[in-house]
């Protein structure tokens, strides 16, 4: 059982429990550390193990979109239910890119890419058309495509699937759920989910009988009212009843994260005393989505180190 338990986000499935906490861990100490609370941040990562250290554990779910039988990321072809899903999340992405995009280049992209999706909508009938056209439309947005369209668009399938088969399989929503509370224990005080996994972080959040103290979700989807809200569970979606303090981190960038203030659609339910906080809050610079950006964040070191001490006033600091 963990202190900390962290659920990774989309196309981790080559990853492992393991390696993802090599890189989660110093990411979010150093987060801790420029906060103000260096003694938490050496807790977290420098006294792993040590008496007073604190534990913190990977939910590892990215290995159930690993199909048998198939080459390397291959993660096989869209069912008729999960190519329809698929059609909406994609052109989801592409709208928030022609409206949300700080650069006028990329908007401008981004809108160009969406009209001609849209015509195909009109000439191409036929579920998954939607998608294989907004596939090849993201896929020229600079923010998808860093290292070229090919990549972009193996990357773009993968993420589609992997969010359209957490809600549309239940073995998978099922065992991923299970790897979080795998690692949740009476002293478990922090969740923190980035991507898809803040989608099952919350899932996991209200699933809870103990108090949590802090539920942070980073780069969040969890506001896309047209896909994801609507089949988040229980519905109607709501304040997770034992969660003491909800922070949503986003940047403007990050085009997964749709919504960044989710308080005008989970506030519902929220106890008395509880805290929610939320906002486009942080600069990731040229890789919004990038998790370890997320969590070396003051914003997220912040409400961290306020769970296990106090910060350190500038003269302990000197």
């Amino acid at each position: 059982m963990a202190e900390i338990v962290f659920v990774h986000g989309i196309d981790q499935q080559q990853e492992s429990s393991d390696k993802l906490e090599s890189v989660w861990l110093p990411a979010l100490a150093g987060g801790v550390r420029v906060a103000g609370f260096p003694d938490v941040a050496d807790r977290i990562w420098r006294g792993t193990g040590k008496p007073g250290s604190i534990e913190a554990r990977m939910a590892f779910y990215g290995s159930l979109f690993l199909v048998p039988g198939q080459q390397g990321d291959d993660l096989g072809e869209f069912t008729p239910k999960e190519a329809e899903f698929a059609d909406v999340l994609a052109l989801e992405w592409l709208q928030h890119v022609a409206k949300r995009a700080t650069k006028e280049k990329t908007r401008q992209a981004g809108a160009r890419e969406l009209a001609f999706v849209t015509r195909q909508m009109g000439a191409e009938q036929g579920i998954g058309n939607v998608m294989r056209s907004a596939i090849g439309s993201l896929a020229k947005i600079p923010w998808f495509a860093p290292y070229g369209m090919g990549v972009a668009e193996r990357f773009i399938k993968r993420s589609l699937v992997q969010v359209t088969r957490y809600f549309t399989n239940e073995d998978i929503r099922s065992a991923a759920l299970k790897s979080v509370f795998r690692l949740i224990g009476p002293e478990t005080k922090i969740l923190i989910g980035h991507s898809l996994g803040s989608v099952i972080a919350y899932e996991a959040a209200q699933r809870m009988e103990r108090p949590l103290s802090l539920l942070l979700t980073l780069g969040s989807p969890l506001g896309i009212q047209t896909i994801i809200y609507q089949r988040l569970r229980p519905q109607p979606p709501g304040f997770p009843p034992t969660v003491r303090r909800w922070v949503n981190v986003a940047d403007r960038e990050d085009y997964i994260a749709v919504e960044p203030d989710l308080k005008g659609l989970f506030s519902a339910g929220m106890p008395t005393g509880a805290v929610f906080e939320g906002g486009y809050t942080v600069d990731n610079g040229a890789d919004p989505h990038n998790s370890d950006f997320y969590l070396g964040k003051v914003q997220v070191g912040t409400p961290v180190g306020e769970v296990f001490g106090k910060a350190a006033t500038a003269t302990s600091l000197l």
